[in-house]
Parts: C-alpha cells; sequence; structure tokens
C-alpha cells in the first residue's frame, strides 16, 4: 500500500496536538487547584519563581508547568522580561469560575472519566452498560463544576424568561421539580431568584443528593428546597408548575418513560424545560470540536450511563433536536419548541 506522505503527516500533527491536549488537560486541572491561573490573573505578569512563591508551589515544577501552558496559548510569554500573565480572556476561560467561558471543570469531568477506562474496554465487548455511580467520584463534582457557570450565566437571566409565562409564575411562587439535579447547582439558582417558589431536586445517585442537601442548606434556601433520592421515572409530586432537566435527559435509559412520568406530575397549563448539549441532527453536521468533545464525553459517561438502565432509546449526548422531540412526544407532550440556544446547549420548552 503506497502512503500519500502529505496526508500522512496530516494524521502525524494531529495526533501529536491530540497527545498533547490529552497531557495538558491533568496540567490545566493542577493550574486550578494550585491556584496557578488565579495568581497569574491577579497578578501577573511573573516569572516562575515569583508564581511559586505566591502561590507556595516548587519553582522546578512551575518552571517546567508555565511553558506548557505557553506552548498551547493557556497563558501568555514574554520572552524579553521571562515572565507570563494571562490575557482577560484567558482569564476568562481558566481563572474566572463566574464566566460563561469558563472551562476548568471540562479538563476535569474528561481525566475523571477517563479513570474507568478498564471497564469501558469490557463494556465495548459485551455491549453492557457502566452505571453512573461506577464512576470515580470526582466525576460528580466535576460535572456540577463544568455546568454550574453556564447555568449561573443564562439560567435566570436568559433561559427562563424565554419560556411562556414560566417567569411570572415562579415569581408568584410556583411548584419546581428539578429532575437530574446532581449537587443541585440548578435547583439553587433557582430558588435564588425566585423566593416565593418552592423547589424539589430529584436524583437518583445518592451521594449527589446528600452533598446538594449541604450546598442548599450553605446557600440558605433549604427552608424553600428539598432533595428526593429518585429516578426521573418514579419521583413523587403532582401538578408541577414547571420541571427542569438540565443536561440529563440523554442519560436516561427510558427517555420516553421519563417524559411520561413528567407528562403525569405536570399541572396541565404547566411547562418542561429541557436542557441539552447543543447538536445539530444530522452526525455530518457535528463533525467539528464541539461535536467531537460531546460524542466522546457520551462514549465515555452518557451512552454507558444510559445501557446500565433500561436502554429503551440510548439517545446519547449529540440526540440533536429531532431526536429530543420525538422522545417528548412519544411521552405525551404535544407542544415542544427550541426557546433559547447559547453556543453549548440547547434549550427547549414541551408543553402537554
Amino acid at each position: 500500500m503506497t502512503l500519500d506522505e502529505e496526508r500522512l503527516n496530516q494524521h502525524v500533527q494531529t495526533a501529536i496536538t491530540d497527545f498533547g491536549a490529552t497531557a495538558h488537560a491533568p496540567l490545566v486541572v493542577i493550574g486550578d487547584k494550585l491556584g496557578l491561573y488565579d495568581t497569574l490573573a491577579e497578578a501577573g505578569p511573573l516569572t516562575s519563581a515569583e508564581l511559586a512563591e505566591k502561590t507556595d508551589t516548587a519553582e522546578r515544577y512551575v518552571r517546567e508547568w508555565l511553558p506548557s501552558q505557553a506552548a498551547g496559548g493557556y497563558v501568555t510569554y514574554d520572552s524579553e522580561t521571562d515572565r507570563y500573565t494571562l490575557t482577560p480572556e484567558q482569564a476568562a476561560v481558566l481563572a474566572d469560575e463566574t464566566s460563561p467561558a469558563f472551562m476548568v471543570g471540562n479538563f476535569q469531568v474528561a481525566l475523571s472519566a477517563a479513570r474507568i477506562e478498564s471497564q469501558l474496554v469490557e463494556a465495548f465487548r459485551t455491549g453492557e452498560g457502566v452505571g453512573w455511580h461506577e464512576h470515580d467520584a470526582d466525576l460528580f463534582h466535576a460535572i456540577e463544576y463544568s455546568w454550574r457557570p453556564q447555568y449561573a450565566a443564562n439560567l435566570v437571566d436568559n433561559w427562563i424568561p424565554a419560556l411562556e409565562g414560566v417567569d411570572t409564575t415562579l415569581q408568584d411562587g410556583g411548584r419546581i421539580a428539578d429532575v437530574g439535579c446532581g449537587h443541585g447547582a440548578s435547583t439553587i439558582l433557582m430558588a435564588e431568584a425566585y423566593p416565593e417558589s418552592t423547589f424539589v431536586g430529584i436524583d437518583p445517585h445518592e451521594p449527589s443528593i446528600a452533598a446538594a442537601r449541604e450546598r442548599a442548606a450553605e446557600a440558605g434556601v433549604a427552608d424553600r428546597v428539598s432533595f428526593e433520592v429518585a429516578t426521573a421515572k418514579s419521583y413523587d409530586g403532582a401538578s408541577y408548575d414547571f420541571v427542569a432537566t438540565f443536561d440529563a435527559f440523554h442519560d436516561m435509559g427510558d427517555p420516553v418513560g421519563a417524559a411520561a412520568h413528567v407528562r403525569e406530575t405536570l399541572a396541565d397549563d404547566g411547562t418542561w424545560m429541557i436542557v441539552e448539549l447543543f447538536a445539530n441532527d444530522r452526525v455530518a453536521d457535528n463533525l467539528n470540536p464541539m461535536g467531537r468533545a460531546a460524542y466522546s464525553i457520551s462514549t465515555l459517561i452518557c451512552t454507558p450511563c444510559a445501557l446500565d438502565q433500561e436502554a429503551e432509546r440510548v439517545l446519547g449526548a449529540q440526540a440533536g433536536e429531532t431526536g429530543i422531540q420525538e422522545a417528548v412526544a412519544d411521552g405525551g407532550f404535544t407542544r415542544f419548541r427550541r426557546a433559547a440556544e447559547t453556543p453549548l446547549n440547547l434549550v427547549f420548552e414541551a408543553k402537554p
């Protein structure tokens, strides 16, 4: 077989880029945990010695870490002064947890998901699922760390106001269920914004519910927020004014059954908001950096999670609007529309 040298070199360069990115990921998490990015953002430009002193870390490690970051474009290097800094844009991605562009949590998600590689290898052979509860515990914290900036930036200011009548209902005092709440970040954000309403967060993962209860207490909203260990097909309650599902519908092994249960527990004039990863309907239209990240995480986390359940209809994280709409309609909803979107999310409104 004759090789095209130019194409071969392109593939080699792609592999080198990916190898560098893979090796870079733990260094991003290390930089976050040690406050290296935060300190550069606040006090830069700094030499490696100055950064190490300010962060109480070993200079020789920091001296190696900084060029790795500069080579990847994550920090900015001044060769004349031998100092490093973060531009405002780099800081928004790496040092500002309130920024919707903050991405450190995504690296933590990828690293923690990869820790069950041996189980995933076996799952590929057998077709069996790998449950959410089987992942490294760091994944559950990483998911919250990854998604909370998006919710904080968009949920109250953009997504809920884009829904028909929901903002007014919540201001006046409604009953809300957050299905698949994880550590409760979305539930608590809504409770803080709508003090007249009451909320229940629902998730089948007991450690996540325990963490959510602690966070609600810390936020001072525990008097209006409760959390229940249950699946999307079994949670309690009826006549909810508003049900929300954040980046979790595609993880469910029976999304149609989940949709049917939401319909049963929703008031006749209620609204279900479904937030999903941004995806086009056609695979060909998702062959881009966002699709690559989403398909990869879906292979590591979302699809194995759904296969560990009923596996009636495994959507995957790139199901697209049509795939979500079909499952929601099969669950008994008659109205469905895209209400809002960001570069990372699609926000759907479903009504009975």
